[in-house]
């Protein structure tokens, strides 16, 4: 038996998973933690990474890494980190982003050359305030990597001469190498043509910087110290999609520390208004997603302050009507990406001596996560994308609550297929490929599922959007 590994290096924690090569089964797994917060030195995921694939990854003849999207990690001349990692979720490079947008031709010129109009969350946008807030930083930056390509890279032997890896010494003249998919949320790659965009790198930070080799989807990058195959490795979300093998038809939602909505698709898509970022897949096609900055936290932030678990608030919603009896909650809490609203804040609307219940908070906030996925969900239909049905996943997805109330929100069968870590199976299928040198991926078993389906309640939708347009027109966009 052929065993691989697969890494979901998020930002929460790394996840390992050792799997049979042949036909997808889990055979060990282990995790470790990773620090809170927007930013985090590269050191602290590699430092996880050594202690979750302790006694695991030797075994394995592949290793394929999948890690959290957008990520900003500067290395200088001598393979050194030059400050800690910026992620997705560090909103302060908004006004750079506004004004890129600007300067360089206007949202569809971006869309048309990137795929996406770039969003604080994107490394370009990154890169202009580093220039701009720390000029002595961006000055040093000799290699701009994402959180998987310097991951990678490390597993390949690369890094500064001082530092350990999984069991040697580290070089920096080792190159690093990216994919497609990952590449193509930093806002400096064309999805369509399969390259970098490197004058959109250099009019961000200020002067030339190395980038990435763009490998193969199959491609061996790159050797371990104990001989495993290294695989290009790719972004969460295409690792994600690759796991579940989702196909056409699907659209899978995540409700995780984000919340994603996407699909694969034969043809690159330029959405103008931004909302849709025109992303590559980790197999040589391509990605639409929408992304939110809140998803399960608005579910954990609305059960501490009703004193319950993520069980009990379960088992409020569904003791209140849909439409929690006119409460509705918009669900912004750190600001938003789709819609793209930085400083707004969450509000609740619609409070009466009668409805203000525990039942009915607890309803609205699992409404307002699923409304504002629907919204990405209505982002995708613009962009020629037809659902059957969604595949969900991620944190969320383990509640009844959630599971009963999509259906009625979404208006299509929701389908929950068993929990897994399936960006790690992402990325452990992607390094099942390039070990079998195969023109397409390893075909797995589905994993079992279950399939919700309900009646709509378009009520629960008019009366969110209605907060959602109006919260517009008092609150920074």
């Amino acid at each position: 038996m052929k065993l691989v590994a697969g890494i979901d290096s998020s930002t929460q924690s790394t996840k390992v998973l050792l799997v049979n090569a042949d036909d997808g089964t889990v055979v060990a797994e282990a995790s470790a933690p990773h620090p809170d917060g927007t930013e985090c030195h590269p050191d602290r995921w590699w430092e996880a990474l050594s202690a979750a694939g302790r006694g695991l990854l030797e075994r394995a003849e592949a290793v394929g890494v999948a890690a959290q999207q957008h990520g900003m990690v500067t290395v200088d001349e001598d393979g050194a980190v030059v400050r800690p990692a910026m992620l997705w979720n560090d909103v302060k490079s908004a006004p750079q982003a506004a004004a890129m947008v600007a300067e360089f031709g206007g949202p569809a010129e971006w869309a048309a050359r990137t795929g996406s109009v770039p969003t604080m969350s994107f490394t370009v946008t990154k890169l202009r305030w580093l220039a701009e807030r720390e000029p002595e930083h961006a000055a040093r930056v000799h290699h701009v990597m994402l959180p998987h390509d310097w991951l990678t890279w490390r597993l390949a032997g690369g890094g500064p001469r001082s530092a350990e890896g999984l069991g040697g010494t580290a070089d920096p003249s080792v190159e690093p190498a990216t994919d497609r998919g990952d590449a193509s949320g930093t806002g400096y790659f064309s999805p369509a043509n399969g390259i970098w965009l490197p004058d959109f790198a250099v009019r961000a930070l200020g002067h030339p910087v190395a980038l990435p080799r763009i490998a193969a989807p199959a491609e061996v990058v790159g050797r371990t110290s104990w001989g495993a195959a290294i695989s290009a490795g790719t972004g969460d979300n295409m690792g994600g999609a690759l796991g579940m093998g989702i196909g056409d038809g699907d659209v899978a939602v995540s409700i995780g520390t984000s919340g994603t909505a996407y699909a694969v698709t034969e043809r690159p898509s330029a959405d103008p208004t931004g909302l849709v970022s025109g992303f590559a897949d980790a197999t040589g096609r391509f990605l639409p997603l929408i992304a939110t900055l809140n998803a399960a936290r608005v579910l954990n932030v609305t059960a501490r302050m009703l004193g319950v678990d993520a069980a009990g608030l379960s088992d409020l919603a569904l003791k209140a009507s849909p439409g929690a009896d006119g409460l509705v909650l918009l669900p912004y809490l750190d600001g938003e990406r789709t819609p793209n609203r930085p400083m707004a804040n969450g509000v609740l609307r619609g409070l009466t001596t009668s409805n203000t219940t525990p039942e009915n908070l607890a309803r609205a906030a699992v409404e307002a996560v699923l409304c504002s996925l629907a919204d990405g969900i209505d982002c995708l239909r613009q962009c020629g994308i037809t659902p059957n049905r969604i595949l969900l996943t991620g944190g969320a997805a383990k509640s009844e609550a959630v599971r009963l109330i999509a259906p009625t929100v979404f208006g299509l069968p929701v389908v929950v297929p068993e929990a897994a870590e399936y960006v790690a199976l992402g990325a452990a299928r992607q390094a099942a490929w390039a070990l079998s040198g195969a023109a397409e991926p390893p075909t797995w078993p589905a994993r079992p599922a279950v399939t919700f389906e309900g009646t709509v309640t378009p009520e629960v939708r008019e009366q969110y959007g209605a907060l959602r347009d109006d919260a517009a027109a008092w609150q920074e966009s």
